[in-house]
């Protein structure tokens, strides 16, 4: 672990046994709001010290398992190298989480998302891709227990999503998904190609917490609500009422359109719904844009424009551009085994995160 983050648990203890010692003074224990808060702040200590504790017993554990790979005892060895295997696994979830409890919580991070996936560079492939990433995350919602809901959708007449907007509801899941926003890529052999090439095609990901009303004051006059009869792959009509809906949102230019749903109202429910979460994504980035250009200027964190990952099919291999990590099971990630990508990307935020403070310091 980096010493950034070591001298943040020396840090916590010194921290700890101070509040020890004044929730035992008179003057604390007469005071019932200040006893409270200290309680507080001592429990959780305690909590995340115990975490730190456990983590610096299986490292001292794992070292002495590999001094022992040294040993001429191959039966000796043999037990230490498994010993190292499962302390190695229950030390990464033990990094994970401490790291975890570390970083500030974002206020969004317990919320619900938006997800937008559309189709970039490759043609028809980057269509089939798109539809490739929603299944990918679809199955990864289903492991979490969450639900996922169709808002808007553009298929293709291969099978497709020229765009595809869904929601995806549960607990914590813009904690988990955020760092999916940003440009993947795709590299294999499509079915159309007679000749055996490796094509390469992108598809963009964008992920936005769920906003509620109370986050952000839409005046009513300042939508432009348009409908219009839904239309299927040719361009043909498919309704004959018109059941589809634009919404504009005049001062930002934002616009949204639904088709998806036989019934007016159920478009328009829809359509404000991502409506409510791009123009409280626009504010809140607005808000934060002068933290975080200096955050990008000291740590180098990447832009959602930037390639962020690539899906290798001929290697079996999908890479993180931004963590610099490669795993050789492609199925598995691509049937929604995304945990141990995203359990490192939380763990790089977390250090960018101290380095950036420690830099802020000096």
């Amino acid at each position: 672990m980096d010493e950034v983050i070591i001298h943040k648990f020396k840090d916590l203890e010194n921290r700890f046994n101070e509040l020890n010692k004044l929730l035992t003074l008179p003057d604390t224990l007469k005071d019932r709001n200040k006893f409270i808060e200290l309680s507080q702040e001592y429990n959780e200590l305690s909590r995340l010290l115990n975490l730190w504790r456990r983590y610096s017993e299986l490292s001292a554990r794992i070292s002495d398992d590999e001094r022992i790979l040294c040993s001429q005892d191959e039966e000796l060895k043999h037990i230490a190298k498994e010993e190292i295997d499962e302390l190695k696994v229950e030390k990464i979830r033990l990094e994970t989480e401490l790291l975890d409890s570390l970083v500030p919580k974002d206020q969004n991070d317990s919320r619900s998302v938006i997800m937008e996936i559309r189709q970039g560079a490759g043609g028809d492939e980057s269509s089939i891709f798109a539809r490739d990433l929603f299944r990918m995350y679809s199955k990864y919602a289903e492991r979490q227990g969450w639900q996922v809901e169709i808002l808007s959708s553009h298929p293709t007449s291969i099978g497709g999503f020229k765009e595809i907007i869904y929601y995806v509801k549960g607990e914590a899941v813009y904690g988990k998904l955020k760092y999916e926003s940003g440009v993947h890529r795709v590299q294999r052999i499509p079915i159309t190609e007679s000749g055996g090439r490796i094509h390469t095609s992108t598809a963009t990901v964008c992920v936005l917490p769920e906003a509620l009303p109370i986050d952000i004051k839409i005046n009513p006059d300042d939508i432009k609500l348009e409908s219009f009869r839904a239309r299927g792959h040719g361009g043909q009509n498919v309704n004959k009422v018109s059941s589809a809906v634009r919404l504009t949102h005049i001062p930002t230019n934002t616009t949204v359109v639904c088709q998806d749903e036989r019934s007016q109202y159920q478009n328009r429910v829809k359509a404000m719904k991502i409506l409510l979460a791009r123009v409280y994504e626009l504010e809140r980035r607005k808000r934060d844009e002068k933290v975080q250009t200096t955050r990008r200027q000291q740590i180098g964190e990447g832009e959602r424009a930037e390639k962020i990952r690539t899906y290798n099919y001929p290697q079996q291999r999908v890479t993180d551009h931004r963590i610099n990590i490669t795993l050789y099971k492609l199925d598995s990630v691509l049937d929604g085994e995304l945990d141990p990508l995203i359990n490192e990307l939380k763990n790089a935020n977390s250090r960018n995160y101290y380095s950036y403070s420690s830099i802020s310091k000096e």
